[in-house]
């Protein structure tokens, strides 16, 4: 991975640092592959001692937030475990659902299988609520507002995808195949064996986080704006599918 593309820094203060992070970076030692990047010992060895108070997946490029003391860790944690922080999300997913806005509860149960995917379990799953505003849509892809209550793991990827509108290019749950300029425009013109796709990864982004000023009580938003290759997307979608996301 290019080391510019690994994660940018949006905001720095006495007490938390906010970056927005690239694809394929664990937040924290992953537990089924310590092998994988890590974005918090990259940002300890240029701003010394980060603490981990909430998580994106690996493959989820966007915004993420970091505690610099004990003292900001017990407070943001608190904030995470009590459901105090608002979290939204981007998802380009295949489909296009009939519902302008839905709230998902469908109870998930983490590593269902051997793969390790959440899967949904309405028996022994817990409870799980994400609340998702369709952005713009076509017939075969959609922009989806996705805004996590819960914080289960792969709550959107698999939410989503139970409804019927699995994200794109997600290896997990559903078809991991990139998405190619010539699949999606007519009468393209290049040539098949040198086109590499506009999106090989995930698309899940986390665009936007609130929360309390651990020292002010003040709420503060943090934005990430999109990386490039799936800003480069969405203009493609824009252009030859009309889908133009205004973005919240």
């Amino acid at each position: 991975m290019d080391k510019k593309n690994l994660f940018s820094v949006i905001y720095k203060d006495s007490n938390i640092l906010v970056v927005n992070k690239g694809s394929g970076l664990s937040v924290t030692q992953d537990r089924w592959d310590p092998e994988i990047p890590r974005l918090d010992t990259l940002l300890e060895n240029e701003y010394g001692k980060v603490f981990t108070v909430h998580r994106i997946d690996k493959d989820t490029s966007g915004v993420v937030v970091y505690a610099l003391n004990p003292d900001t860790h017990r407070f943001l944690s608190g904030e995470f475990e009590e459901r105090r922080v608002e979290k939204t999300y981007i998802a380009l997913v295949y489909g296009s659902p009939e519902w302008q806005e839905k709230k998902i509860e469908i109870k998930l149960k983490p590593d269902g299988d051997s793969l390790h995917r959440t899967v949904a379990d309405k028996k022994h799953g817990k409870y799980a609520l994400t609340k998702c505003r369709v952005l713009a849509s076509s017939r075969d892809f959609s922009w989806i507002e996705a805004k996590p209550v819960t914080g289960r793991t792969h709550q959107i990827r698999i939410h989503l995808k139970e409804e019927g509108f699995p994200i794109v290019c997600d290896s997990l749950y559903g078809n991991r195949e990139g998405i190619y300029l010539s699949k999606l425009k007519k009468n393209w013109r290049g040539d098949i064996f040198e086109e590499r796709p506009l999106l090989s990864r995930l698309g899940l982004h986390a665009l936007k986080i609130s929360l309390k000023d651990p020292e002010t009580g003040e709420k503060k938003t943090f934005t990430a704006p999109f990386p490039k290759d799936l800003e480069a997307l969405r203009k493609q979608l824009e252009k030859v599918r009309g889908l133009d996301p205004v973005l919240p």
